[in-house]
């Protein structure tokens, strides 16, 4: 082949700034292959590419033998190699895979002619993290700067044919890699006396199986006295691989026609053709079935949890107030009787006082916990994924659905279970006293939609509402659905098209959707089919800021890691009808 210059695209055992190191072999797979030569990485236009590079796997790195195409760009680019205006390349390379802090593989897919300014000093430049699993580290792509300042010259002669290390060299218009006028002797005796070795060894392996290809009494299994056989292409069946470095015959094992049809026709019977091959494998020495089979691979890097939908208890934990202290109490004055009225003073009349109750209550802490323990053996055996940090997140987001379901409707265990949350030290909105949280009742007319009948109730009730600022509604997605399905009677268009829409005319914020209010009934039976409140007016009580602490400890007695998590918190609502609950 002819080429325009050669250097280093990248180098090995080459630290970079930022710890990672290139590892010999990383780019084996490249050796001998063609890439696009390109400016300055310039994958967006097509005129950025300026010849192409052949590279040469070296000890040291990966060589390349640049030729430019005789465009306006690749002869202009030769003239700033020549003139020394550019001298160094790059590589962008995907496909990588990261051993702790070495790279280990990757695959070529350009090499760049770029700036010496743009290289001060070797870095893996925009790798992006697809996972990590502790060791073994896949990144998607990066490009790849070998820290070397590469030298040109215009010096064409057939003794430039070795070049130094890192140095980017100029060669004639029709050089060869290789001088014609050399012989094979020549070459021969610039070998080290190792390579020598090397030579010698392949030519004896050579000519011995080629002796015993050709004499009949040599092989064992050909004691007819027949000659070698050939192939369809007339050349001789070599019994094994003299490049190989292996003196073990050639065990692969060929299917016939016949035994083909024999598998394909049981793994009619059997139904899976992955049986019938490991049916027969041991009759016709098929080995290696996992090639022919390959394991299933995950689609995600941890297991997915098969769960309710959480979306609503981020609105309920945001939603709520948040006290310092983990007894909390509210005080209230009522003074809606006609006792607190102001009067009228007539002269001579006894002034009378005012009288109006004073309401409190307080609400005392309780411990919500979530507790797991895993084998030590499964921490270590299981490697594609990090199972601790895996199991903490399932403890946060279950204790996390707990305490909103508390604060709404309550855990739903029964009153004698040791498990149950205290409903007087986490007040649910649902049972809350009628002082708090009044219900509504809904009463569905004869011909009326049910959904139509929930948005009367709603807001004929409104009046009653006393709570800060606008409610939301939190109620189950059937309810949701049978209220954006309302048509006119006479058009029968949808009234609502959207939830803004149903938003306004029920007069809430916003419209959140609660997988637990399906099939929820109060203690007289009747359904509850959402709860109108706005969570400014429910107050959490937590000491250090309601933070929740992760314990772990290890059981030597059955070699356990054991891990806790935990809140200690109260919480109710403290404002007089600031929720209403709407029941059927």
């Amino acid at each position: 082949m002819t080429y325009d210059f050669s250097g280093y695209a990248t180098k090995f055992n080459v630290k970079c700034s930022d710890g990672r190191t290139i590892r010999p072999g990383a780019f084996d797979e490249m050796d001998g292959k063609t890439v696009p030569l390109v400016w300055q990485h310039g994958h967006d236009q097509p005129e950025n590419v300026l010849g192409h590079a052949l590279l040469e796997k070296r000890g040291d790195g990966i060589y390349a033998f640049c030729t430019l195409n005789k465009t306006d760009r690749g002869s202009h680019t030769k003239e700033m190699v020549q003139h020394k205006d550019v001298n160094s390349l790059s590589i962008y390379a995907n496909k990588l895979v990261q051993n702790s802090m070495d790279v280990v593989h990757g695959v070529i897919r350009e090499v760049s002619i770029v700036l010496a300014g743009a290289n001060p000093g070797a870095l893996i430049d925009n790798i992006v993290l697809a996972h990590s699993d502790g060791e073994e580290t896949t990144t998607d792509e990066a490009i790849i700067y070998s820290g070397e300042d590469v030298a040109t010259t215009a010096e064409s002669s057939s003794a430039d044919v070795s070049h130094s290390e890192g140095s980017l060299k100029m060669g004639s218009e029709n050089q060869d890699r290789t001088s014609t006028d050399r012989t094979v002797g020549d070459v021969y005796n610039e070998m080290t006396d190792e390579q020598k070795n090397v030579v010698g060894f392949l030519v004896e392996e050579a000519m011995a199986n080629a002796t015993d290809q050709n004499d009949p009494e040599a092989d064992p299994a050909n004691n007819d006295g027949e000659p070698v056989k050939h192939s369809a292409e007339e050349g001789t069946n070599m019994s094994r691989n003299v490049f190989e470095g292996s003196d073990e015959k050639n065990t692969t094992t060929t299917l016939t026609h016949s035994q083909v049809e024999e598998i394909f026709e049981d793994a009619k019977n059997l139904g899976s053709l992955k049986d019938s091959v490991l049916k027969h494998a041991a009759t016709y020495g098929i080995t290696n079935i996992e090639e022919l089979f390959p394991e299933a691979k995950n689609i995600t890097s941890t297991p997915d949890f098969i769960k309710r939908r959480t979306e609503w208890v981020a609105d309920v934990l945001a939603g709520t107030s948040k006290s310092p202290f983990s007894r909390i109490k509210s005080m209230q004055a009522d003074i809606t009787a006609d006792e607190a009225r102001a009067k009228g003073y007539i002269k001579g009349n006894l002034k009378k006082e005012e009288v109006f109750k004073l309401l409190k209550r307080s609400t005392t802490p309780t411990t919500i916990y979530k507790k797991q323990k895993l084998d030590r053996d499964d921490v270590i055996d299981i490697t594609d994924f990090d199972v601790v940090a895996w199991i903490r997140g399932e403890m946060r987001l279950m204790l996390e659905e707990e305490i909103a379901r508390a604060i709404l409707i309550g855990d739903g265990r029964a009153i004698e279970d040791p498990d149950k949350i205290d409903e007087d030290n986490i007040r649910p909105i649902i049972k809350e006293d009628p002082l708090y949280a009044p219900t509504v009742t809904v009463t569905v007319a004869a011909g009326q939609a049910e959904g139509e009948a929930f948005m009367e109730s709603v807001l004929r009730a409104r009046k009653d509402y006393e709570g800060s600022g606008t409610p939301n509604l939190y109620t189950n997605t059937d309810f949701v659905t049978d209220m954006l399905l309302l048509k006119d009677k006479q058009t029968g268009r949808r009234i609502y098209n959207t939830e803004q829409e149903l938003c306004s005319a029920m007069r809430v914020g916003k419209i959140v959707e609660v997988p637990q209010f399906t099939g929820l009934k109060n203690a007289e039976g009747k359904a509850i089919l959402g709860v109108v409140v706005n969570l400014r007016d429910y107050t959490i009580g937590a000491d250090r800021g309601g933070q929740t602490t992760m314990f772990d400890d290890f059981d030597i007695d059955y070699n356990q890691w054991k891990y806790l998590l935990e809140v200690r918190m109260s919480g109710a609502l403290t404002k007089v009808k600031s929720a209403m609950v709407i029941v059927k």
